[in-house]
């Protein structure tokens, strides 16, 4: 699956779910018609978080963290569990 799915399967506003072992709460929004998003996640309780802008282009996908690595992104989007609101 690619970034763009992960993206598209958290649900738009404020959302919650698990990542490695930890509960976060996760807001997306989406803008340009469904063409770019910013993610933001802050684990409850505590002081980590994710940050991110995606946008698709019609040459490619561009993947922006916010002030982190890249990787730490990815894998947040990839492993965190979402919880069905």
């Amino acid at each position: 699956m690619d970034l763009f799915n992960y993206i598209k399967n958290i649900n738009e506003g404020y959302s919650e779910g698990n990542y490695s072992g930890k509960k976060y709460g996760i807001t997306k929004t989406t803008f340009n018609r469904g063409n770019s998003f910013k993610v933001y996640a802050k684990e409850l309780g505590d002081n980590d978080f994710i940050s991110l802008n995606y946008y698709k282009t019609k040459s490619k996908d561009l993947l922006k963290p916010c002030e982190m690595p890249e990787q730490k992104v990815i894998h947040f989007l990839k492993n965190v569990e979402l919880n069905q609101n």
